[in-house]
């Protein structure tokens, strides 16, 4: 299993502005924290309103070459880009956990699952080219499929790799223009992109970044030229930018937080329910909106809950389950199983006290963590806690699992843990999420399937990626066409 590296040379982070660096007009700058030391790796420019005009004016001058440029050109570059990220694998893997504190192997994971949104963009020139056809004698109608202009996405800490290029392969591959806001907490991923975008060929301004916190935020929405806004961070925040955006007539899709849950039945089988479980509240320690974070025992599973705790309990603290991103999170996390075990649940599996991987006691570190006999009202059975912290609510019943699941206010993920298909099939039935799943953990929908929740997980229309994504980042433009009078016109021709 490899080890993060950390950089030891800090890496300055600067905007990315018609394919250059260049430092934040305030002259300000914060330190990146690396969760696994507690030391700054790097620091991040703060931008303001005069960095957002000067890296969407540079887009907007982009702009309308990049229109221009055939979708088959601009796919041999995101194909270049493709490859050059393969190549720089293991730079990026290492540079994406040292700052986000996943281990190697999730982010190496990560950027290939970036890496597959890149390749579902380079055959948009094969799957949505439009169409042309006769709809009358002498009448033609043709669709075709137009970029917006200049857009942005905002994205979270907890990928620093992978979300972003969700959203900008796509948007790029459309004709868009793309401003990236990354999460000031793992900026050096996004600069490293940078990088290999410009060596890849695209043209200055097609892809630009601008650093800061909620000041560039708000400048970036609120600029006249951006036309859409994609977000995904937690579901307060993408209420906020939704209601900004789309009070400014601005195309906004943001995808907010989420409280998963697994329903386990007596019949699972054993090996696929403890690996799923396990690894679906502990993975990248539990900070991502497909972390299940409540488990519905329907019925006697006390087997497969002993498996579960014993499973959890062994993992190894640093090379099978990584950091958590700073002390603030670190201290929500413990407050809510602090909160948890005074209401009356029973903690079977305590993260709080776990020790740190030798030389890194700086870091950031909480345990797997197991809450047996959760009521469904305490908050960390109703409460987005984003750490390696899974609680254990006890139902009789598949309808009383359903119940508690249609209740969830978040509708990001439920999965099930059956050998019935008829018990499989009623609840993909009837689950109210977007994403389901049967015997996985983490059911992220693989391309062309589009990842994207309901309720309160997400706010706005179509996803975020797949073919869902295109309607999104782009326009639909009809054209009708006649050249001659017919002898047999109609009022339709």
């Amino acid at each position: 299993m490899s080890l993060v590296k950390i950089n030891s040379a800090p890496m300055t982070c600067d905007h990315w502005i018609a394919g250059e660096h260049r430092g934040p007009a305030s002259g300000q700058y914060r330190d990146v924290v690396s969760p696994y030391t507690g030391a700054a790796i790097g620091k991040v420019a703060l931008g303001g309103k005069a960095d957002a005009d000067a890296v969407v004016s540079a887009a907007q001058n982009a702009f309308p070459a990049w229109r221009a440029t055939p979708i088959k050109e601009r796919a041999q570059l995101l194909f270049r880009f493709r490859d050059l990220v393969l190549a720089n694998l293991e730079e990026l893997s290492h540079v994406a956990a040292s700052e986000s504190g996943k281990t190697f192997g999730e982010a190496r994971a990560e950027v290939l699952k970036g890496v597959e949104v890149t390749e579902f963009a380079l055959a948009l020139q094969n799957l949505d080219s439009g169409g042309i056809m006769d709809v009358s004698r002498g009448v033609s109608c043709e669709l075709r499929r137009e970029p917006l202009g200049v857009v942005a996405g905002i994205v979270p800490f907890n990928f620093p790799a992978m979300v972003p290029m969700w959203m900008y392969p796509i948007a790029l591959a459309l004709g868009n223009c793309f401003v990236l806001k990354p999460s000031e907490k793992v900026p050096l991923t996004s600069q490293i992109m940078a990088r290999l975008s410009k060596e890849a060929g695209f043209p200055p301004g097609v892809f630009s970044l601008l650093n800061g916190t909620k000041e560039a935020v708000e400048a970036l929405i609120d600029h006249p030229s951006i036309k859409a806004v994609g977000f995904v961070g937690s579901s307060p925040v993408a209420l906020d930018v939704y209601t900004r955006a789309t009070a400014l007539g601005k195309r906004a899709l943001c995808l907010g937080g989420a409280k998963n849950h697994l329903i386990v039945v007596p019949d699972a089988d054993e090996a696929l329910t403890v690996r799923g479980v396990v690894d679906s509240f502990t993975g990248c320690a539990g900070q991502r909106c497909m972390a299940a974070s409540v488990m519905i025992a329907v019925g006697d599973v006390d087997h497969l809950i002993e498996k579960i705790r014993k499973t959890a309990a062994e993992l190894p603290i640093g090379a099978g389950m990584g950091a958590i991103i700073d002390k603030g999170a670190l201290d929500r996390i413990r407050h809510h199983v602090d909160a948890a075990e005074k209401d009356g649940a029973k903690v079977i599996v305590d993260g709080r006290e776990s020790k740190a991987p030798a030389g890194r006691e700086q870091g950031f570190w909480f345990g797997p963590t197991i809450i047996d006999h959760a009521k469904p009202s305490m908050a960390c059975a109703r409460e987005e806690i984003f750490g390696p912290v899974l609680a254990i609510v006890r139902v009789k019943n598949l309808a009383e699992a359903l119940a508690l699941e249609s209740a969830n206010p978040f509708g990001n993920a439920t999965s099930v843990f059956t050998t019935n298909g008829a018990v499989a099939r009623h609840v993909a039935d009837n689950a109210t999420s977007g994403m389901i799943g049967i015997n996985i953990g983490v059911p992220v929908p693989r391309e062309p399937f589009s990842f994207g929740g309901t309720k309160t997980s997400k706010f706005g229309h179509s996803d975020i990626t797949g073919e869902s994504s295109l309607d999104f980042w782009s326009n639909l433009k009809k054209v009708t066409t006649k050249w001659s009078l017919q002898s047999d016109a109609s009022w339709l021709s």
